[in-house]
């Protein structure tokens, strides 16, 4: 498998994946922010996750496919890597949702490129896609100026967002679906021109 050629999308079916853990236990935690992005676009565009391949909850439209990997977080790359091989799918036409821990609560960033930044998920997909040449949203999480690590920091992504916080939570899913929205009609590059301010 070699995704970093050719960089740019064709005009073929592009993918979006929102990572996150499976099950109800997991819903609206700061982990699960990906999916959380995934299912607003599901909604705004009329979609249903209604169809289940390489272990993957699916809603298929002509030209875009949103999944929901059903894996847990650290083996996401497995399902994506079923699903870029059953779709023939080049590098320019993956975007990977999550969320990020070193980013503040609230701001998104858009990269094409880049390690894993400590994301396990992420970590996955680059190992088993064999390239960061993937473009990838991600979602600040943090509400503190430590830095967390080890057990805590687990804790603190599986952790639901607090109350006072849900406001800008939302705010943030529904610009990060626009960014997704950007990155499908005008590509990487007017996505992080719009979005990385």
């Amino acid at each position: 498998m070699n995704l970093d050629t050719p960089e740019q999308a064709s005009a073929g079916v592009r993918l979006i994946v929102g990572l996150g853990n499976p099950g109800d236990r997991y819903r609206g935690t700061r982990h699960n922010l990906g999916v959380a992005v995934v299912e607003e676009l599901a909604s705004r565009r009329g979609s249903a996750f209604d169809r289940i391949e390489c272990n993957s909850l699916l809603a298929i439209e002509p030209s875009v496919i949103l999944a929901r990997p059903q894996t847990y977080m650290n083996r996401s790359g497995y399902a994506l890597r079923c699903l870029v091989e059953k779709r023939d799918l080049q590098a320019g036409e993956i975007l990977v949702v999550f969320d990020d821990v070193h980013l503040p609560l609230g701001r998104i960033r858009f990269r094409r490129s880049g390690g894993p930044g400590g994301h396990r998920g992420m970590e996955s997909v680059i190992q088993n896609l064999q390239s960061e040449s993937i473009s990838r949203l991600r979602l600040g999480v943090a509400n503190r100026e430590e830095a967390l690590e080890g057990e805590a920091l687990v804790a603190f992504v599986l952790s639901p967002f607090l109350e006072t916080e849900l406001g800008e939570v939302k705010d943030m899913t529904a610009r990060a679906a626009d960014a997704c929205e950007r990155w499908l009609a005008e590509g990487p590059e007017a996505t992080m021109n719009e979005f990385n301010r």
